[in-house]
């Protein structure tokens, strides 16, 4: 689950960082102009609260006279304005698409004078089932670039057992700051990762991590990701969700137990299985197509979750044809293929469709298809099915 900036930095604070006066608004400036005398004297930064990186070099839909989604304020009066003009309106960053996303939730935080800039982020490195601390100078700016053009310019330190860590003195020269900074830098590390393994994060990213003129380091942006598998240990986090933020298919499928991905293909895919599915994506590009989503029936598909399924997949007009690839394991195919007949049939499902079944009762489940007088195609073999699903798409 992400989280807002304002989200991240409210639970960062409990956990004694350096974290700016701020506030939010949902849909309702009319508290804004009271407020900003207890956040900020005279500079506040107004900043748009999407769930996508890139806000500060974005653009808006309905233009105003300032180009970005956080804007500094040198007035009561401008920051108001700039509120205004964000609250509503569309967003247009590299990360959400020309299609954008609406702000509704705006945060006003203190301004801050900056001397420096760093990036620092805790992630998991699944290669080694580690957490893992990335450290580098090139601050705010785009660290996958950083990491492939100027990879001297990162550290990364892998972290045992949650302990706290002793960060190594050779940084004072990577980071170019001084021993005391050092050691501020090292307790806020030490206080992220009690956060991390508290809140069951699945990622943390502080970018950029600045110092200030009093030569204080403070956290002026963070993103938060949390590990949705750990959800039910938080049930104080049941209200950080801005479903508002979430893809309206994906909310669906997970309604009915169903994992789902927008991609951007033609070919729907409905497939019991993760790896299956990706396997399935694979083959589908291979033969020279993209797959138009990820669909998860899951290990315990029935009639209803097939017909919130193809619903789903009928939904994107971008679908031209549909591979069904089922496994039986613990549900038998021929449990599936009546539950697919029953499906199209019910919905007056027209788009070219393929399916393959293998394992329990796969020749039970294609008698079924081919029995049923549907317009469905029933393939053994892997390579022809996806073959067959592109030739049909097109």
């Amino acid at each position: 689950m992400n989280l807002h900036e304002y989200q991240a930095k409210e639970l960062l604070k409990s956990f004694n960082l350096p974290i700016l006066n701020g506030k939010h608004y949902i849909g309702n400036l009319d508290s804004m102009d009271k407020d900003l005398d207890q956040i900020s004297n005279n500079l506040w930064i107004v900043k748009s609260q999407i769930h996508a990186g890139g806000r500060g070099a974005g653009h808006f839909k309905k233009a105003f006279n300032k180009k970005g989604g956080v804007q500094i304020a040198k007035s009561k009066k401008e920051a108001i304005y700039l509120a205004n003009s964000m609250l509503g309106n569309v967003l247009v960053t590299k990360q959400t698409g020309i299609e954008g996303k609406k702000v509704n939730r705006v945060f006003i935080e203190a301004g801050c004078e900056i001397v420096k800039e760093f990036y620092l982020s805790l992630i998991i490195d699944r290669k080694i089932s580690k957490l893992m601390l990335m450290l580098s100078s090139a601050g705010g700016m785009d660290i996958e670039e950083i990491a492939e053009k100027n990879p001297n310019k990162i550290e990364y330190i892998h972290i045992e057992n949650s302990k706290e860590i002793q960060l190594n003195k050779n940084l004072e020269n990577l980071l170019n700051i001084q021993p005391s900074q050092l050691s501020e830098l090292n307790e806020i590390v030490n206080n992220l990762i009690k956060a991390f393994y508290s809140i069951d994060a699945s990622s943390i990213e502080i970018n950029p991590l600045v110092l200030d003129t009093n030569e204080k380091f403070v956290l002026l942006d963070s993103k938060i990701t949390l590990d949705d598998n750990a959800l039910f240990r938080h049930p104080e986090f049941e209200d950080l969700k801005d479903i508002s933020e979430e893809n309206f298919l994906e909310l669906k499928a997970e309604k009915y137990n169903m994992n789902y991905v927008k991609l951007n293909g033609s070919i729907g895919c409905m497939v019991n299985g993760a790896g299956l599915a990706m396997a399935t994506m694979d083959m589908i590009k291979l033969y020279g197509k993209a797959p138009a989503n990820f669909l998860d029936l899951g290990g315990t598909a029935n009639k209803e979750r097939a017909i919130e399924g193809f619903k789903i997949i009928q939904s994107d007009p971008n679908v031209k044809s549909v591979f069904i690839n089922i496994f039986g394991g613990i549900i038998r195919c021929d449990m599936i293929a009546t539950g697919i007949i029953e499906a199209i049939r019910d919905l007056n499902f027209k788009l070219p469709l393929v399916i393959r079944f293998q394992g329990t009762n796969a020749e039970e489940g294609k008698n079924i298809i081919n029995n049923s007088n549907s317009n469905i195609i029933s393939i053994d073999d892997f390579s022809e099915a996806a073959k067959k699903a592109v030739k049909l798409s097109q």
